[in-house]
């Protein structure tokens, strides 16, 4: 799936969560100065800032389908290495960088089996590839749980997002297993946003940014406004800050 929205409506809709998730993967990967690093699937480029402040941006390389996406990395990140291109075709030598990364990309991926052979073909042998998608199989990317939940009090059969690709846990490990990468460790990250109030929860959703903004924008008016109803009442009045989990793989190219 390639994202149209304008780098900026993806901020406020995903964004928001990517700031707080990025530098625990990066954690989670062992991302250190020194090391060359590549984001695959980059966005606007959350993840590409994290590597860019640890490692300077000249040791950094992004890609991302979505040209808006790729622009935003771009102008974001001077002097790194920022392309528009897909996951399952890097355009980078064998072995080229340290560490291969990939922050709620995988399950977007026409072939995600093929996008992590070719995250561990750009990465040296020692290297480590490392990828994270939402819990969305067990309810713990809260934010999409509480629409998809909205969803189905008006279409009790709406499949949501559970099919994706890495959003059960275990997937992206057993997926980096087949893929012939060692010491395969999986678990789970937390991220956190912070919302306004309830428009500030709801508006994201209207920009039509991913699988549920999408889909709200394909439902008719009384549709929308039906799910919007429903939101409100699973939504605190105020401010209030949403937790949701990734799962998480990490594995060592031979």
């Amino acid at each position: 799936m390639q994202f149209g929205a304008p780098a900026e409506k993806y901020d406020r809709y995903m964004g928001r969560f990517a700031v707080s998730l990025a530098p625990r993967l990066a954690d989670a990967a062992g991302v250190i100065a020194g090391m060359s690093v590549v984001d695959v699937g980059c966005g606007p480029g959350a993840l590409t800032d994290v590597l860019a402040e640890r490692v300077g941006a000249g040791r950094v390389a992004a890609i991302d389908p979505a040209p808006q996406f790729a622009a935003a990395c771009r102008d974001r990140n001077p002097g790194a290495d920022v392309r528009e291109g897909v996951a399952e075709h890097l355009p980078w030598p064998d072995d080229g960088f340290d560490a291969a990364l990939s922050c709620l990309v995988i399950g977007f991926m026409r072939d995600a089996d093929r996008g992590v052979r070719e995250m561990a073909r750009v990465t040296r042998p020692g290297g480590t590839v490392a990828a994270c998608m939402w819990d969305i199989a067990t309810g713990g990317m809260t934010m999409l749980d509480t629409f998809w939940r909205a969803v189905r009090t008006v279409v009790p059969d709406a499949e949501g997002e559970t099919a994706m690709v890495g959003t059960a846990e275990g997937d992206i490990a057993r997926r980096f297993t087949t893929a012939g990468l060692d010491d395969v460790t999986a678990g789970s990250l937390t991220a956190t946003a912070h919302y306004t109030g309830f428009d500030d929860f709801w508006e994201p959703f209207t920009y039509g940014v991913g699988p549920a903004g999408s889909y709200l924008a394909a439902m008719p008016a009384d549709g929308r406004a039906a799910v919007r109803d429903a939101c409100r009442e699973l939504v605190p009045d105020g401010p209030f800050p949403l937790d949701a989990r990734a799962w998480f793989a990490t594995g060592t190219v031979r």
